[in-house]
């Protein structure tokens, strides 16, 4: 029952995006804007892979944050949060959220780092190890976003409070995601990298599980 709701809620979310395109076009606009300042800013001059990295990593963050902090903020919006919570429990509504932002991410991601890849002449020696980490890292910024987009929907000022509350909550996961993608581009073998994918992958679990269990008095307040 949890899981056909969780997939509910998040097909409901995805007719609802595909249907407006909203903020897929601007998300998309937003991806070229950044990108295209990217090549600007390069233009002819040779940047490492330790800037490339950086600057990959600005393009995924600010892109995903614009596009996951409106999560809960347009149910509260279109006022369809009392529907939702008369229609299934807290814990299918953040699944079914969590669900629609890892897809949301996921085909954004690929896109920037196609895009990002062309223009800049990124060099991934490590590809199954780069692989890794940028999952594991979208995961985590996934999880971390969907639940701070839902404590901000309730505030007064959104748009203000969203990167506040996000930059120090997500400021570990960052700091250890560029650190392991510079590693994995530059050529160190995955093995090397476990430190750093074993702090991924317990930020995911831990953020992930808070969530489930305090998101409920968050929906329901």
């Amino acid at each position: 029952m949890l899981l056909k709701n969780s997939y509910l809620v998040f097909k409901k979310d995805l007719s609802s995006e595909l249907r407006t395109r909203y903020v897929i076009n601007s998300l998309l606009m937003f991806v070229l804007v950044t990108i295209s300042i990217i090549r600007f800013a390069i233009g002819d001059e040779k940047a490492d892979n330790e800037i490339l990295t950086g600057l990959l990593w600005i393009a995924v963050f600010f892109t995903s944050v614009s596009g996951l902090s409106r999560t809960f903020v347009k149910e509260e919006e279109k006022e369809t949060s009392v529907a939702l919570k008369l229609s299934t429990g807290s814990d299918s509504v953040i699944l079914g959220k969590l669900i629609f932002n890892m897809v949301l991410t996921f085909s954004l991601n690929a896109l920037i780092l196609f895009l990002f890849v062309i223009i800049t002449d990124y060099q991934i020696k490590n590809l199954p190890g780069f692989l890794i980490v940028l999952v594991f890292g979208n995961l985590g910024l996934v999880s971390a976003s969907t639940i701070i987009a839902a404590i901000i929907s309730k505030a007064n000022s959104k748009g203000t409070l969203y990167p506040v509350l996000s930059f120090p909550v997500l400021l570990p996961l960052l700091i250890t995601v560029i650190n392991a993608t510079k590693l994995a581009s530059l050529g160190v073998e995955t093995d090397k990298l476990f430190g750093e994918i074993q702090i991924l992958i317990s930020y995911f679990i831990v953020v992930t599980v808070a969530s489930l269990m305090l998101f409920k008095y968050v929906w329901e307040d």
